[in-house]
């Protein structure tokens, strides 16, 4: 409780001390007894209530989120030049009152729920898109009181600013601005576009009706049933294109992983086929120079092939019964001739 308010409520207990006093000295004049004592008390009792309503009627105190305007009986234009800035102020008992106007930032809510905005009911802002298409809007506008121009939205508007100039401004921007964009526009790719070109156009209006604009919110736009139910279709389509686009994709994925396979095991038979062919060349190839060097051993040594084959006869045998015309069981063979085998003779 401030010191003002403190003195005017001393003020109106002194009145109602007064009215007491008058009561009692008006009953007991009426049974014949004495009341000099107290029309004293009670001449006391009016100088009191009379000063300190007096007093309490001169003292304002001006909280800090608050700014004055003194309504004045003893000005010509009817009111001060000056606001009355927080604190104690003084002002001419009787003759000038204060108006206080609220200086913080306050907030204008217009929705469908019947419970957040500052009227029940459904309060969203109706309005037409360029297309004919009908939208619901919910906003919020943050706004303050320019401290600099109080005595004029007094003037302008007192306490009705509110009401009769936030609410019709908001709204009739907001359909201004929808009816310029499609509903495609105002639901997806122009949403912020709209928002921005609303809070530039509501700024430049309440600075002309000495309001500042904190911030505007666009809180929600909803459709009519019928439009929500097409979208709502228009968008299970989409999703179902999607889903059998997803399903080409992946199958075009597992046959291009598929031919990567194949590839992979073709390229593999490829190289293996070319490895064998390269071994078996390089073996041809060992093969042709160890012919070539038993060759040139054999050119060398011609002896060297009867030992060899005396050797492959038997490892074992050391004596051999033969005919007496066939010194040998099998020819020799011969370098140079081809080998006949001659039978023994009988």
């Amino acid at each position: 409780m401030n010191i003002a308010n403190l003195v005017q409520m001393v003020g109106g207990i002194a009145w109602t001390g007064l009215v007491v006093l008058v009561f009692i000295i008006i009953g007991r004049a009426a049974r014949k007894q004495g009341v000099k004592g107290l029309v004293s008390v009670t001449i006391g009792m009016l100088v009191i209530a009379l000063v300190f309503s007096t007093i309490g009627a001169g003292l304002v105190f001006i909280q800090p989120e608050e700014r004055g305007v003194v309504i004045s009986a003893v000005s010509p234009t009817g009111y001060r030049d000056d606001i009355l800035q927080p604190g104690l102020r003084w002002v001419i008992p009787f003759l000038e009152q204060v108006q206080t106007y609220p200086i913080s930032r306050q907030t204008y809510t217009m929705s469908a729920a019947p419970s957040e905005g500052q009227r029940s009911g459904d309060d969203s802002i109706r309005a037409r898109t360029k297309d004919g298409q009908e939208v619901f809007i919910d906003s919020s506008v943050i706004y303050a009181i320019d401290p600099a121009k109080v005595i004029d939205l007094h003037i302008r508007w007192q306490n009705r600013y509110d009401e009769e100039l936030v609410r019709p401004l908001v709204r009739g921007i907001i359909r201004d601005a929808a009816s310029q964009y499609s509903i495609e526009e105002i639901v997806s790719s122009k949403r912020d576009e709209l928002k921005e070109y609303i809070t530039s156009q509501l700024r430049i209006k309440l600075e002309a009706n000495d309001l500042t604009l904190v911030d505007f919110i666009l809180r929600d736009i909803h459709f009519s049933d019928e439009y929500a139910a097409a979208v709502e279709q228009k968008q299970i389509a989409e999703q179902e294109a999607l889903q059998a686009q997803f399903v080409v994709e992946q199958k075009k994925q597992e046959a291009e992983q598929a031919r990567q396979v194949a590839q992979g095991e073709a390229d593999a038979a490829v190289i293996r086929a070319e490895g064998d062919a390269k071994a078996r060349v390089i073996q041809a190839q060992a093969e042709a120079e160890a012919l070539q060097t038993i060759a040139e051993v054999l050119r060398d040594n011609p002896d060297l092939l009867t030992y060899e084959y005396i050797q492959k006869l038997s490892p074992n045998v050391q004596v051999m019964f033969l005919p007496s015309d066939a010194p040998f069981i099998f020819p020799l063979p011969q370098q140079g001739e081809e080998s006949t085998p001659v039978p023994p003779s009988q």
